[in-house]
């Protein structure tokens, strides 16, 4: 039997990741001898729980959003000693959508615009949305362009026209949304749109409990919901 240890256990996302584990035979929650971290908490939080799992030498599964350089410089001097993934989303279908993106965005040239569209609860502090971001990173990518370099968010006012090649970001926030992003890829005279939407916490808690399982066993380095998923 695995044992599943969670940072931030009063938070929602350990609340959905018990309920997720509770009908498993394979797999259990535990806070002795864990074989795998996950941690759903705070950024504030994360230099200690990091440094735990690195003590403990088990891997580890990082879920909190609103991270900083400074933190993912330590998930990277921690992907030295243990296997660790962080994912801004553990939704397996949203990390499929994320690599959908990248190859629509390979194929689509400037003649595209690309705008980023997200809603969540009227509870989230952070926008634009840890998801929407990863979402416009693989659009970066598969343009082959820095994001910070061609992102626009908060468009207010007298803006001027869209410049060719930017990547919008437009952030929601109301009701009980537990996630809905869409990218859009817009020319003229057509629109491709790549979208998924979260009924529930649900899906993140199973997605994490995969990705977790799917850690154990792996040597030390930083991976991605893409590795687990077998996309490259």
């Amino acid at each position: 039997m695995i044992t599943i240890s969670t940072f931030g256990g009063d938070g929602h996302m350990a609340q959905a990741i018990a309920e997720a584990l509770a009908p498993r035979t394979d797999a259990k929650l535990g806070e002795h001898g864990p074989d795998v971290f996950l941690d759903f908490s705070v950024p504030e939080a994360i230099e200690k729980h990091v440094a735990a799992a690195v003590a403990a030498r088990k891997p580890l599964l990082i879920g909190t959003t609103g991270l900083t350089p400074d933190h993912h410089r330590m998930i990277e001097e921690a992907a030295s000693s243990i296997a660790v993934i962080y994912a801004a989303n553990t939704s397996l279908g949203v990390n499929l959508l994320v690599h959908l993106v990248t190859e629509a965005a390979q194929r689509l040239d400037n003649e595209w615009d690309i705008e980023i569209v997200e809603m969540h609860h009227r509870f989230k502090v952070d926008a634009p949305s840890g998801t929407a971001l990863a979402l416009g990173q693989a659009a970066a990518k598969g343009r082959g362009v820095d994001l910070d370099a061609v992102s626009d968010r908060g468009r207010d006012g007298m803006t001027g026209r869209r410049e060719p090649g930017h990547i919008g970001f437009a952030a929601l926030r109301g009701g009980s949304v537990s996630g809905e992003h869409n990218v859009i890829f817009a020319a003229d005279g057509e629109r491709l749109e790549l979208g998924h939407r979260a009924e529930s916490r649900a899906i993140f808690a199973r997605g994490a409990v995969t990705a977790a399982l799917w850690l154990i066993g792996k040597p030390p380095g930083r991976y991605t919901m893409a590795d687990v998923l077998g996309l490259k």
